[in-house]
């Protein structure tokens, strides 16, 4: 497709706010995905650039949550395994589906996924800040890995999210803890399934380059803030791309 000024215009704003999002709570993909097809990147290509700008501001905010301590390094190696598994079966899927089919799915999944991050009840900070290594604990870290991290390689918004209501619901932990295990994970579904798409030429490189700059800039942003106070800025962003992407759809059809 033909690269012009408007595709950065669109995709790189979206990017920065996406990635501060993501750092905070997860759903940053809920932002950035539609930024994408909004550009005009048909739904192979916006996965697939995604992909490179999600990794590059997810791993700026995994060093922060790591260097502050919220990353249990024990649970994160089953974890990790299980992420490459499942990211890679989920991004193969990707590839082979028709493009028609995979713009009815992101459109399908965005609404469930926007009801999750934006539903106050899934987000009850009542977990334990300390990681109890038990086998709940390992459970709910591979298997959550594994069927999230397939998701992601297929689709990905929403990921981070999953994550974090996997561990604070089935492993009791903290919404602060719980995001640092889930950027690990999450880091690894990102950098094992653009390998696939970048070995199979999916990736538009420039305007991915140009996003992952902002998407880190968002993420290290919005690692360091409070969840409490990034919520004010989570629910109306995502609302508003939401509308965007379906007065895109509309549009196509």
């Amino acid at each position: 497709m033909e690269i012009t000024a408007s595709t950065f215009f669109i995709v790189c704003p979206f990017l920065f706010l996406a990635g501060m999002v993501d750092a905070i709570g997860g759903g940053g993909g809920l932002i950035s995905l539609p930024a994408y097809l909004i550009a005009g990147l048909p739904p192979h290509t916006a996965v697939a650039t995604n992909k490179m700008s999600s990794t590059c501001g997810t791993a700026l905010a995994t060093y922060r949550f790591i260097k502050n301590g919220l990353v249990n390094f024990k649970l994160a190696v089953p974890s990790v395994i299980a992420a490459i598994i499942g990211s890679s079966i989920g991004a193969h899927i990707s590839m082979i589906v028709p493009e028609k089919i995979m713009l009815y799915v992101l459109v399908g999944i965005l609404p469930v996924s926007a009801f999750l991050v934006l539903n106050k009840k899934l987000f009850h900070d009542k977990g334990s800040d300390t990681v109890t290594l038990d086998k709940r604990t390992y459970l709910t870290a591979t298997i959550a890995a594994l069927i999230i991290g397939m998701y992601d390689g297929f689709y990905g918004p929403g990921t981070g999210t999953f994550l974090i209501i996997a561990f604070t619901v089935f492993a009791k932990l903290s919404i602060k803890t719980s995001n640092g295990q889930a950027k690990v994970i999450n880091l690894t579904t990102n950098i094992t399934s653009l390998v696939i798409f970048l070995i199979n030429g999916q990736v538009l490189i420039p305007v991915g380059i140009a996003a992952a700059l902002c998407n880190m800039a968002g993420g290290y942003l919005g690692a360091g803030m409070v969840m409490k106070n990034g919520a004010k800025i989570v629910k109306p962003s995502i609302l508003l791309v939401l509308f965007l992407l379906l007065l895109k759809v509309l549009n196509v059809y």
